[in-house]
């Protein structure tokens, strides 16, 4: 079993930058491909970062070139930088690893 807690979420202007994070228990962390998802209102939740145990990484289009997936294995950790966040950034955003999710943290992006 693999517990995942995202924190970091909160309310920030457009332009600006919010850090998340998400930590996991369980031995199997390092082993595991872990991604960032978000869900906005009405719409279906996305992929928006992964990164495998080897740190190869992934990202939706829509975020390329301000977001950073990265992780560190020996803290059980995920993280998901988020630079020059727009409007259309603010949505509930989600860890992922297998079938294990966290709780979501909010982001808003404010115009």
């Amino acid at each position: 079993q693999v517990r995942l807690v995202e924190s970091g979420g909160g309310l920030v202007q457009s332009g600006g930058s919010l850090r998340l994070s998400c930590a996991a228990s369980g031995d199997i962390f390092s082993f595991m491909i872990m991604g960032w998802y978000r869900q906005a209102p009405g719409k279906q939740r996305e992929l928006v970062a992964a990164i495998t145990s080897g740190g190869t990484t992934n990202y939706a289009d829509s975020v390329k070139g301000r977001f950073t997936i990265s992780r560190d294995n020996a803290k059980n950790t995920v993280y998901l930088q988020m630079n020059s966040l727009k409007p259309e950034d603010t949505a509930v955003y989600y860890c992922n690893g297998r079938s294990f999710w966290g709780q979501g943290t909010q982001v808003t992006v404010s115009s």
